[in-house]
C-alpha cells in the first residue's frame, strides 16, 4: 500500500478548506486512487500531538546522552508509546467515521476495507 500526501495550507490556516490527499490501494501500478478529505482542525490537533511526541523523544535522547538512570528513561519511552497509540487511535477513529463512510457512499467500500486491513496488519503486533 502506498499513501501519497499532498500538503495544503490547512495546517497554517485552520479556516481554509479541508485538507485532501490521495491513497493508492495495492501495488502502485495496479491501484485506483481515491481522494481523502480531512478536517483542518483535526489535522492540526494530530500534527500538534506528533510535535509534542517529537519533543518528548528529543528529551529521551538527551536523557540517554546524560546517562540518566535506565528506569527513568524507560518510563519516558513508555509515555511516548502511549502517546503514539493515542494518535493512532484518533487517526483510526477518523478513518472509520469519515473515510469508510465516504467510501460506502461512493460504492468503494471493499477497496477501503482492504486498505484498512492491510494497514492494521502492519500496525498491530
Amino acid at each position: 500500500m502506498t499513501i501519497i500526501f499532498s500538503r495544503s495550507n490547512a495546517l497554517q490556516n485552520p479556516s481554509s478548506q479541508p485538507h485532501s490527499h490521495l491513497h493508492e490501494v495495492g501495488p502502485a501500478a495496479d491501484s485506483a486512487a481515491h481522494p481523502h478529505v480531512h478536517d483542518p482542525e483535526s489535522l492540526r490537533r494530530i500534527v500538534n500531538r506528533l510535535a509534542r511526541i517529537e519533543g518528548h523523544i528529543r528529551g529521551i535522547k538527551t536523557m540517554v546522552q546524560e546517562s540518566r538512570p535506565c528506569p527513568d528513561v524507560l518510563v519516558q519511552v513508555a509515555a511516548v508509546r502511549g502517546a503514539l497509540d493515542r494518535v493512532a487511535r484518533i487517526i483510526l477513529d477518523e478513518h472509520l467515521t469519515e473515510c469508510i463512510g465516504r467510501a460506502a457512499e461512493d460504492g468503494n467500500i471493499e477497496a477501503e476495507i482492504a486498505e484498512l486491513k492491510a494497514a492494521l496488519d502492519r500496525f498491530l503486533p
